[in-house]
């Protein structure tokens, strides 16, 4: 698989997300897109404190896939 040059290259840290923040995720099927998703974190899926594509979450509307970015006030 190619290398995805246009999701974040360096995505937020396990312990730079908490329960109830705002993110933009990418879902495993948009890899390679531009196709991020707006949402709130319900569940943090990784146990690891860092991944390389972003820490897997699940949104409040069921969505699961890997942070990009958090949003920040």
């Amino acid at each position: 698989m190619e290398d995805n040059i246009r999701d974040n290259p360096n995505p937020p840290k396990r312990s730079e997300i908490k329960l109830g923040d705002a993110v933009w995720i990418i879902e495993k099927e948009n890899y390679g897109t531009n196709n991020y998703k707006q949402g709130i974190v319900k569940d943090i899926l990784t146990s690891r404190p860092s991944h390389p594509r972003g820490i897997k979450v699940r949104l409040t509307d069921g969505s699961v896939g890997r942070v990009q970015w958090v949003m920040k006030d």
